[in-house]
């Protein structure tokens, strides 16, 4: 079950705001990791989600009941699919489980993975 805030948020600080304490903190750090590995990224809100754009979308991510979900469109998650495989999993979505430590250094490599990726299209172009 989704717990995602009622209103649409405005963004990023506000979306993390509707959540828990305890979840308001691993979002931070989410958000800290995906700033560090594509500080040219700009956050926004996209689909009620947090989302992070650098020549297109590099990611998305989301609190839910149980888990943090992270959305690198399907080609981060295949990139990765060997290390994001003990993790719930879609085709374009895992889910980190909220009481197991984030794996952010995977974070970190899918993220800039796709900045290169974004890029790589923006050449070619």
């Amino acid at each position: 079950m989704a717990a995602i805030p009622i209103s649409k948020p405005v963004n990023i600080d506000e979306y993390i705001g509707s959540f828990p304490n305890d979840v308001q903190e691993v979002l931070e750090k989410v958000r800290m990791v995906i700033h560090k590995a594509a500080p040219d990224a700009k956050e926004k809100i996209s689909y009620s989600m947090p989302a992070f754009e650098q020549n297109g979308i590099v990611v998305y991510f989301a609190a839910f009941k149980n888990h943090i979900g992270l959305y690198a469109l399907p080609s981060g998650h295949e990139q990765f699919k060997e290390a994001l495989s003990k993790y719930k999993s879609g085709k374009g979505s895992v889910q980190f489980p909220l009481n197991h430590p984030m794996p952010f250094d995977l974070i970190t490599k899918i993220v800039k993975f796709r900045v290169q990726e974004n890029l790589e299209k923006v050449k070619h172009k």
